[in-house]
């Protein structure tokens, strides 16, 4: 088998110890083969590095197990080409396992260029994906607990959320907290507290927070409602620093937001997690089967058994499938025509993913060539 790579390393990386082979050779004849063990702290990883210098390694690949390979990544990265590889993709034949022999077959793997890289976006990429993430973790705790208020409510029969659409909107929230402060709202205080449209049903608000809300109960909503301000505060926060991570990526953020049903938010979680140079991707199938919206395709003997959908990044599946959601309920637009065409044959579900797909190849398209969404005309 053809040689690609003369000197190259595979690191079997785990969360105590990293075992290290280096390969180096143009033939099997001449072939030299050196394994050591690093531990994993910051120290012993420049320790890696300059041995690593000193064999001349040029290429070096590890796999992706768990946030492991991180701080290894983040030090080396920029002194090696580094292949980032699926731990699915690279198992070892079955036999003897030891980590010394993993590393190996890692390193021989890389020699052979039989390993496929991953997808590693730039530091500041990075960075944007981590709070992209945790504003999607903070928004779900948001979500809960504000679901945690109106159980309290439904179990104490204030039937607020019957009457107002958004208890905690501008008017539902100074209800809560007056609700809160004294245990019950009169007319006086509703008049007072409610503005626009809201006005016309005053009577029926007053009768809906008539309850049974005892001082258990108000401590219970306090409590999540001091949560709730707390995390308004972080979402805000980290808000801000997204946006300035966004200012070297305005021109890719202003095209994504042209599509229909992909506001800011889910405009910056598509940067975040697929990034603007979508050379890292050959074809708009491979970004669709990396995000995992693609089609699986599993065959044999003439005879094709399943075509679930792959496993795949489920980030920014969330996201086009809620984009995908959106542009469903917008008229007069085709991609809410295929949507509908695609849900009456095979369900909503299906349809979702498959418009998902769609939309994810008309990015691709879009930050390839700079060009902003452009509708086709409905026949």
């Amino acid at each position: 088998m053809e040689v690609f790579i003369e000197r190259c390393a595979g690191l079997d990386v785990h969360s105590e110890t990293i075992v290290a082979c280096i390969m180096t050779g143009r033939h099997d004849d001449e072939l030299f083969k050196q394994t050591e063990t690093f531990p994993t702290f910051t120290k012993d990883l420049y320790r890696l590095l300059q041995w690593l210098e000193s064999h001349e390694v040029t290429h070096i690949a590890m796999e992706s197990t768990g946030v492991y390979w991180k701080p290894v990544f983040n030090i080396l990265e920029d002194f090696f080409d580094i292949t980032l590889a699926n731990a699915q993709r690279i198992k070892n034949v079955p036999g003897r396992k030891t980590d010394v022999s993993d590393a190996e077959w890692i390193a021989k793997l890389l020699r052979y260029g039989l390993i496929e890289k991953s997808f590693v976006p730039p530091v500041d990429i990075r960075e944007l994906r981590d709070l992209t993430r945790l504003r999607k973790k903070w928004i779900g705790h948001l979500t809960s607990e504000k679901n945690r208020i109106q159980k309290v409510l439904e179990c104490s029969n204030v039937k607020l959320s019957t009457v107002i659409s958004d208890v905690f909107g501008v008017s539902g929230r100074k209800l809560l907290e007056r609700l809160v402060e004294q245990g019950y709202v009169d007319e006086v205080d509703v008049e007072t507290r409610i503005h626009g449209k809201l006005k016309a049903k005053k009577q029926m608000i007053s009768d809906s927070l008539f309850g049974t809300l005892n001082e258990h109960q108000r401590f219970l909503i306090r409590q999540s409602w001091q949560h709730i301000e707390y995390l308004e505060k972080q979402i805000t926060e980290i808000e801000e620093r997204v946006d300035l991570l966004l200012q070297n990526y305005q021109e890719e953020l202003q095209l994504l937001m042209t599509i229909p049903g992909v506001k800011k938010d889910t405009a910056a979680i598509i940067i975040a997690e697929i990034g603007v140079d979508m050379r890292q991707f050959p074809t708009s199938q491979n970004l669709a089967s990396w995000a995992g919206v693609s089609l699986g395709n599993k065959e044999s003997a003439g005879k094709r058994f399943s075509t679930k959908t792959v496993k795949g990044n489920p980030h920014i599946k969330s996201a086009l499938c809620e984009a995908a959601w959106a542009v469903s309920r917008c008229r007069n637009r085709w991609l809410a025509t295929k949507y509908w065409s695609i849900a009456t044959r095979k369900g909503k579900k299906k349809a979702l993913v498959a418009l998902s797909h769609r939309m994810l190849r008309i990015i691709y398209s879009m930050l390839i060539n700079k060009e902003s969404f452009k509708e086709m005309q409905i026949s």
